[in-house]
């Protein structure tokens, strides 16, 4: 049975450019899917597909049970969005903000102004909630604009790497709120450079590049096809490093890398705290002396350079932005859509399109 989130072959083109080349998505009702991708690799192009921005060339989408391309009002009615930009009005104070985002959403003016105040608390944002939005650091803005998506917790939400520009403190505080939404059913497509981020929320991980889904599993699995764990050992003095070169390599399951420099030597292993045992006790055996020593998993850019051929944050522009959405930053919550009808379309008229956030 298909998942809360579902797409089968979306091809999107831009020009010559194929920002989508065939992608299948399915994420479970109740689960995080982390969708991990270099720039310009499509994500946000999937994203904006999966919540009615934009019409793929081919291809399907379900999203909380409803087909996008022939029901997209009402798939709007089921979602949030949260993008890489914060969208918010500059002239309105954040609680003014989050109340009229409670006010498209129909709700009760009493009810808006208490979840306005609940979500000002959890974001930190409650000394600020009274000055208007122009005079917000861009981390506070980016808050305020994840609040937004949140004033109303639909069954599915978007984030498009909500975490960009936030301090580690407030990073954790949205993971926190991530999880209590995921605890609480609802499913999640998240779109992210930070394999952390994704370790922390993720279910499972999907990487897409240059429109195409060429991985997918769990974050172990992923690390894993990397080469797994390595044994990292820095020996104190420069002789020393062939023997500890000669032990790694008995102990390991691969090849040794020697930095001559650093007087570091590396090799990939198989069975981890209990193998670093090993290798400890076998260089006290052989009288190397040593200044660091540790396990080591596959980093972000492991990762993606392994499946990708080069780093996580290659220059490069989504097609999915165009160049409207990089001049405005129109991110935000499409999601007051069951108000709106055209969420995301309508722009940022009057008041930076609390109708239209999200059309990134």
């Amino acid at each position: 049975m298909p998942g809360a989130i579902h797409a089968e072959g979306l091809v999107k083109t831009f020009g010559d450019v194929r920002a989508l080349d065939g992608v299948d998505l399915d994420v479970p009702e109740g689960t995080v899917l982390g969708l991990l991708g270099p720039n310009g690799a499509g994500k946000t192009t999937a994203v904006r597909v999966l919540t009615t921005l934009l019409r793929p060339d081919s291809g399907r989408a379900v999203v909380a049970g409803v087909d996008v391309l022939k029901h997209p009002n009402e798939v709007r009615r089921s979602i949030g969005l949260s993008g890489q930009f914060a969208a918010v009005d500059e002239y309105l104070t954040g609680r003014e903000n989050l109340e009229m985002v409670g006010q498209l959403y129909q709700m009760p003016a009493r009810a808006a102004k208490a979840r306005a105040g609940e979500l000002l608390e959890r974001f930190n944002l409650t000394d600020a909630a009274d000055r208007t939005a122009k005079t917000y650091s861009g981390g506070m803005r980016r808050r305020l604009d994840l609040a937004a998506a949140l004033v109303v917790s639909p069954p599915v939400m978007f984030m498009d790497e909500p975490t960009t520009g936030l301090d580690p403190r407030n990073r954790q505080a949205l993971w926190e709120v991530i999880q209590e939404l995921v605890a609480g059913g609802t499913t999640l497509l998240l779109t992210t450079q930070y394999l952390e981020e994704a370790d922390h929320l993720a279910h499972d991980i999907c990487v897409i590049d240059r429109g195409r889904v060429i991985a997918r599993g769990t974050s172990d699995q992923l690390k894993a096809r990397t080469g797994g764990e390595r044994v990292e050992v820095v020996v104190h003095e420069r002789d020393h490093i062939a023997v500890a070169e000669q032990v790694l390599r008995a102990l390991g399951k691969g090849e040794t890398t020697v930095q001559e420099h650093t007087r570091k030597v590396t090799v990939p292993v198989v069975g981890g705290a209990k193998l670093l045992a090993e290798v400890i006790r076998e260089l006290d055996n052989r009288g190397v002396e040593i200044d660091d020593i540790g396990l080591r998993r596959p980093t972000l850019d492991d990762v993606f350079i392994s499946l990708t051929g080069h780093g996580a944050e290659e220059d490069g522009a989504d097609p999915g932005r165009t160049s409207a959405d990089a001049d405005q930053a129109p991110a935000g919550t499409a999601g007051a859509a069951g108000t709106t009808g055209t969420a995301g379309t309508t722009g940022t008229t009057g008041t930076t399109g609390t109708t239209g956030k999200g059309g990134k």
